[in-house]
């Protein structure tokens, strides 16, 4: 409902990941939306503790066995004296942290927990143009700027022999329960969100389904230019919010109001040719990219952005205004022409829900997963943007 007199916005926090503002307004989805919602059988929950050599997990790596993600934009964040100083540490013999592994029903692995370390050691073992060369070292000066295959041939046999404590989660462990796994014991310097989490578990096919999404010049144009392989990933959440609402409906979300279950769920059923087939794939893009050619041709450089009346502000990307307005865009009735006509309707009509309707305010603000208020900003971009019809 709309409110006498003129709202003030709620303030717009800008989230950061490691200094740099990342585009992205912070979130509130209300209360832990991640949370296992019934309790598991322990006896369903397996995790077997191996060791392998340092060298068998790079065969490994090599073969396909063991995936990094290679698309996984936040490995490059380490710096280079942190790399430096992991291998330092297997030429001292100090024993790493167990990692944790996901095996997968064909016998190949998901890596949970040391994602960055793994790739780190085999960017210097095995990495094109001969690895990296080491730098900041702390005991072992001696060997700075030097790269493996420059090391004496001890140091290398001593890295390659190196002995790694992994954790093995069963592939009979419930999804849910490996998700919940991922969340607590992932170690890298920075946490990883649910996002790189969600890409981490996921199947080749999805995460490239998500990465054509985010790699067209419609997408670029919507969201700034800066999304694009963000190094938080939130391109492919972005996009991936958008293919679940558009797979499952806003019905199911209503009926399990879940938005990390829901996520997870569009991305288990985009990793399955059965559930969404090649041709539905095809038709998933078009609306997508249709979604985001119609928002930049209506709102220009403010689209999915908080944008109240007498103010011009720029501000980040709101993923709850993102969801709905790029459902509500992607109807196939809306044309280029009809909406460059209506354009002024559309935006003052969405304004001004900006700036006087305090509970689409709140919708788009906090708790932004309750059913309510998904609903709420739903029913209220489709009604914004038939203005003028």
């Amino acid at each position: 409902m709309a409110i006498d007199g003129a709202q003030a916005t709620p303030d717009v926090v800008e989230d950061v990941f490691d200094g740099h503002a990342t585009g992205i307004e912070v979130e509130d989805p209300g209360g832990d939306t991640t949370q296992i919602q019934r309790p598991w059988n322990p006896d369903q929950i397996r995790v077997n503790t191996s060791q392998f050599s340092l060298r068998n997990i790079l065969d490994q790596i090599d073969e396909g066995s063991i995936e990094l993600a290679p698309d996984f934009q936040r490995l490059q964040v380490w710096r280079s004296d942190q790399k430096s100083l992991l291998v330092e540490s297997l030429l001292l013999q100090i024993p790493l942290p167990a990692f944790y592994f996901a095996e997968n029903v064909d016998g190949s692995f998901r890596v949970v927990d040391g994602l960055q370390r793994l790739s780190t050691l085999h960017a210097f073992v095995r990495g094109e143009e001969k690895g990296f060369a080491l730098g900041k070292l702390e005991h072992l000066n001696d060997l700075k700027d030097l790269r493996f295959s420059d090391l004496p041939v001890p140091s290398q046999r001593r890295i390659n022999n190196t002995q790694l404590i992994v954790n093995v989660i069963d592939p009979t462990t419930p999804r849910g329960v490996t998700y919940e796994i991922f969340k607590r014991i992932n170690t890298g310097g920075t946490p990883l969100n649910a996002q790189e989490i969600r890409h981490c578990m996921s199947s080749p096919r999805s995460r490239d389904i998500l990465r054509r999404m985010t790699h067209t010049d419609a997408f670029s144009k919507a969201t700034g230019g800066r999304l694009t392989d963000h190094i938080r990933m939130n391109d492919r959440e972005m996009a991936l919010r958008f293919t679940a609402f558009w797979l499952k409906g806003i019905e199911a979300y209503q009926e399990r109001p879940m938005m990390e279950q829901f996520l997870m769920d569009a991305t288990e059923m985009l990793d399955d040719p059965k559930q969404v087939p090649d041709e539905q794939v095809a038709e998933l893009e078009a609306a997508f990219e249709r979604a985001m050619t119609h928002a930049y041709l209506v709102f220009g450089e403010h689209a999915f952005r908080k944008w109240p009346k007498g103010d011009d502000y720029r501000r980040p990307i709101n993923r709850a205004m993102f969801e709905s307005w790029s459902m509500a865009l992607a109807d196939p009735d809306y044309t280029t022409t009809g909406l460059r006509e209506r354009r002024t309707a559309i935006v003052g009509a969405a304004r001004e829900r900006m700036t006087t309707d305090f509970s689409y305010l709140n919708a788009i603000t906090s708790s932004t997963a309750d059913r309510y208020r998904v609903d709420y900003r739903f029913k209220a971009a489709a009604a914004d943007a038939g203005a003028g019809l």
